[in-house]
């Protein structure tokens, strides 16, 4: 079973009189444990697929599937399940909650909705977490305390509290220097290598590109490649 797989999909916004054709009939599809990158200039389309597949937006036409679930028509509480079940979510702004601490920030899905850790396992789960982002050392501090690239470790950590099947990350480095990226997108690699999950990127980085294997890009709404690598995994 695909991870996700988009068929014919197109997706156009009313702006005043007229209308945006932010997406012209994509179709793809990602295996599971894949690393993708969805690239392409500003305007491609990349943010409003990665919005269709997390289920923050419809399509006009075509169909998502996620996991094997055709998302169109679904009654909200199902949407729901499926946003906290099955996929977690990386924002290049970290969105985190200011007044928790790392562990705090990192246990927070688990305590609303469907968890899918029983609440005897959460704290040695999210102890993992900390440590595998490397955050021992600040798992008491607040995000204000943190840098950059540190709230980012927190961010990924707790896109995978709840062991989704697939995380989706919106330009998760555009807010950090080059070496900062670099450490990060390592890290994600790893998680996706150790961990088995699919991340799926809309990014302008060329160093997520360089490491995805699987590479997706488009312009002007329209796919114009859709290859898989032979990039070396992580060890």
């Amino acid at each position: 079973m695909a991870a996700v797989t988009l068929d014919d999909v197109r997706k156009v916004y009313p702006l005043g009189k007229t209308k945006v054709h932010a997406v012209k009939g994509v179709g793809f599809r990602i295996e599971e444990g894949e690393f993708v990158s969805i690239a392409g200039p500003s305007g491609s389309g990349k943010t409003t697929i990665l919005n269709l597949i997390g289920c923050i937006d419809t399509p006009t036409s075509g169909t998502v599937q996620v996991m094997g679930t055709d998302t169109a028509g679904m009654a909200d509480r199902a949407v729901t399940d499926l946003r906290h079940q099955v996929l977690g979510f990386i924002f290049q702004s970290f969105n985190l909650v200011p007044v928790l601490n790392v562990v705090e920030n990192v246990e927070f899905p688990l305590l609303i909705g469907k968890a899918s850790v029983p609440k005897e396992e959460r704290a040695d789960w999210v102890g993992h977490l900390v440590h595998a982002v490397g955050l021992d050392r600040q798992r008491d501090h607040r995000p204000a305390e943190l840098s950059g690239g540190q709230r980012q470790r927190v961010a990924i950590a707790r896109a995978l509290a709840n062991k989704p099947r697939i995380v989706l990350a919106d330009e998760p480095t555009a807010n950090l220097d080059s070496a900062t990226s670099k450490q990060i997108i390592e890290l994600m690699k790893r998680m996706n290598v150790e961990l088995g999950t699919t991340f799926i990127f809309s990014t302008h980085d060329p160093a997520i590109v360089d490491i995805a294997d699987h590479i997706i890009r488009l312009h002007d709404g329209l796919v114009t490649e859709d290859r898989r690598t032979a990039v070396e995994r992580i060890a």
